[in-house]
């Protein structure tokens, strides 16, 4: 089991605003190079992030992005679910799925799964974006 490029790279940069969240908004350009992550690949991450209410956008020279609450209110959780939708690590559990699975009904092994992804989803949702701003300096 991995996590996507997608889910690392924008909760990097859902980092870096909530490190800059009391200075107003930050360029792509300056995410993507503190980063290391492209420019066009972080503006689809960022739009999704938009979409998701995590962040929002800023027109004009000074413009950029931002967070759109307190990084101690959004959870690692707001920012995977907008990147990446439902929060399900086998297709079965994912509500609306349009992949059918043929043993539903008398599965065996649901239970792990589902303990499995409660567990994922309780983890985090219990950092905040908040805490993440300090783990690269106690390191």
């Amino acid at each position: 089991m991995k996590v996507t490029t997608g889910i690392r790279y924008g909760l990097r940069a859902a980092v870096q605003l909530a490190k800059e969240y009391r200075r107003g908004p930050v360029s792509v350009s300056l995410i993507a190079r503190n980063e290391k992550i492209s420019t066009q690949y972080l503006e689809q991450l960022l739009n999704r992030l938009k979409r998701g209410g995590v962040v929002k956008s800023i027109r004009g020279p000074q413009g950029g992005y931002m967070l759109m609450k307190n990084p101690k209110n959004i959870r690692v959780y707001d920012v995977v679910k907008s990147l990446e939708g439902d929060m399900c690590i086998v297709f079965c559990m994912a509500s609306g799925s349009r992949q059918q699975c043929n043993v539903e009904e008398k599965c065996s092994t649901k239970m792990v799964w589902q303990k499995v992804n409660d567990a994922i989803v309780d983890v985090l949702r219990s950092i905040s974006l908040e805490d993440l701003c300090g783990e690269r300096s106690r390191k």
